[in-house]
């Protein structure tokens, strides 16, 4: 009776929570609809990909011949098609005369839109960017907790002073001082600024995860002969891990939404490609809420990925 009950009430309130997103999403159409303003959505698909024309033109006067599975001019000398094959539509045949700058073949070809692009700029940042951040968030974790007073300022000073100044800040302050002083690409400055920023943030939860353990858990490896370096890697940081994934998880999410401030710095990044096609279309609602949606999509994954994870390591008592 009582599962059944409960049951029931979990119905209605996903119901609930449906009636309430439908009233809500319908407050704002009619807002939207009272707005002089055109929607166009049949441009954006075009963002997403293309279907580009790509002409061939005679270099020269001469005969169009083929030889050998190639194409060439032949006229005051023998020049190559470069790039012509079978995939074009021929607008001569083999030994036609032709002149100088005649549409000799065309194909269209689908090409990557602006969106795919700037998108796959975001995904690449984003991922060497987390790559960075652990790196230096599990280095500076075990440099708080280590026995060394100079380790432990070092990494003190080092996680108030990032997680003081605001990310933007940084990355303006990496593209242009770091940036210029050692030479580095736009894109390395602005990975450089997100991990760096981010590490210390990951060291402080992982400092807080290990701190959580249980202290005896290291004791007694070390009255077993375990080594602490060993007994670290193999009993603190597995539970360690598990228990602040929840926060990783929340963290990566954070950085992959942040990645969208590199674009100040002219990387063409998933917002830097929407403020571009906003200048070119005039079409802000349109763009911004694909790119909201790219955005909300790539976090998704993550938090799926990261909710997988848990159970996992839930059932294996830690990392595997």
């Amino acid at each position: 009776m009582k599962k059944a009950l409960k049951s029931n009430n979990k119905n209605l309130g996903h119901l609930g929570a449906l009636a309430f997103y439908m009233v809500l999403g319908y407050f704002f159409f009619l807002a939207s609809s009272n707005m002089n303003y055109v929607w166009k959505w049949n441009s954006v698909p075009k963002y997403f990909a293309y279907e580009e024309i790509i002409d061939i033109e005679a270099p020269l006067d001469g005969k169009f011949i083929l030889e050998n599975g190639k194409f060439y001019i032949d006229g005051e000398e023998k020049v190559l098609l470069e790039g012509l094959d079978s995939s074009f539509k021929l607008d001569y045949t083999v030994g036609e005369d032709v002149y100088e700058d005649d549409l000799l073949a065309s194909k269209e070809e689908l090409r990557a839109g602006p969106i795919i692009n700037g998108l796959w700029v975001t995904i690449k940042i984003s991922f060497f960017a987390i790559i960075l951040a652990f790196f230096i968030g599990i280095t500076l974790a075990l440099m708080k907790l280590s026995s060394s007073q100079f380790f432990k300022d070092i990494a003190t000073v080092y996680i108030t002073i990032i997680r003081g100044t605001p990310l933007l800040v940084q990355i303006f302050l990496f593209y242009f001082i770091v940036a210029n002083i050692f030479e580095l690409q736009t894109m390395v400055a602005g990975i450089l600024a997100l991990g760096i920023f981010f590490g210390a943030y990951t060291a402080e939860v992982l400092r807080g995860a290990i701190q959580s353990i249980d202290k005896g858990q290291m004791e007694a490896a070390s009255s077993l002969g375990i080594s602490k370096f060993q007994a670290m890697r193999h009993i603190i940081l597995p539970q360690a891990f598990k228990r602040a994934l929840p926060t990783l998880v929340g963290e990566v999410i954070a950085l992959l939404k942040d990645s969208s401030l590199v674009s100040v710095i002219s990387i063409t990044d998933l917002t830097k490609v929407g403020k571009e096609i906003v200048a070119n279309t005039f079409s802000p609602f349109e763009t911004w809420i694909v790119i909201a949606l790219l955005y909300l999509c790539m976090t998704s994954v993550i938090s799926y990925v990261g909710h997988r994870l848990e159970k996992r390591m839930a059932l294996k008592g830690g990392i595997a």
